[in-house]
């Protein structure tokens, strides 16, 4: 029912329910992987489950671009891994364009093609993450002495503190 709501934008008074809203839900449900929630309340789900849900809702909309804002905070790790891997397999698959914002740097790197880092609501760089995630951006923006290395699993630019760091914020 909740995925439904994703329809809402599609409906009116004088267009009922149709074969392809049907459709556009049961399409969002598969694409998330919450089929086998749909008869349970949404206050029994766990927080990674509820994102899924909030996703699918999104995706019944049928829109080309989807605008995520902090889409991991709050959830566990494993959770936070699977909402950023359904992102990617709904870019890289689906062709969506997904616009998100992200406090996790590595998750950033990792997942993004494109990354925006901005400080007290200006742009500071802009680009893919190798170019973007340096040393010099990490201190400058967040006050942090980093060490970038290389994710060994995906390549990506991956930030590790330094010791004795003292936050410039």
């Amino acid at each position: 029912d909740l995925v439904s709501r994703g329809r809402y934008p599609h409906q009116s008074l004088f267009k009922p329910w149709s074969p392809e809203d049907e459709q556009a839900v049961n399409e969002a449900m598969d694409a998330t992987g919450i089929r086998e929630l749909s008869g349970r309340l949404v206050d029994e789900l766990s927080g990674g489950q509820r994102q899924r849900v909030w996703m699918a809702v999104a995706l019944a909309q049928q829109t080309p671009i989807l605008l995520l804002d902090e889409p991991t905070t709050f959830l566990d790790v494993s959770y936070q891994i699977e909402l950023l891997e359904l992102c990617r397999t709904l870019n890289r698959e689906r062709e969506y364009t997904l616009v998100a914002v992200l406090h996790d740097l590595n998750q950033a790197a990792r997942y993004a093609d494109h990354i925006i880092a901005m400080k007290d609501g200006e742009v500071v760089a802009t680009g893919e993450p190798a170019t973007v995630i340096t040393e010099e951006l990490v201190r400058t923006v967040f006050g942090v002495d980093s060490k970038i290395i290389a994710d060994p699993e995906s390549g990506a630019p991956l930030m590790i503190p330094t010791w004795g760091h003292q936050s410039a914020h």
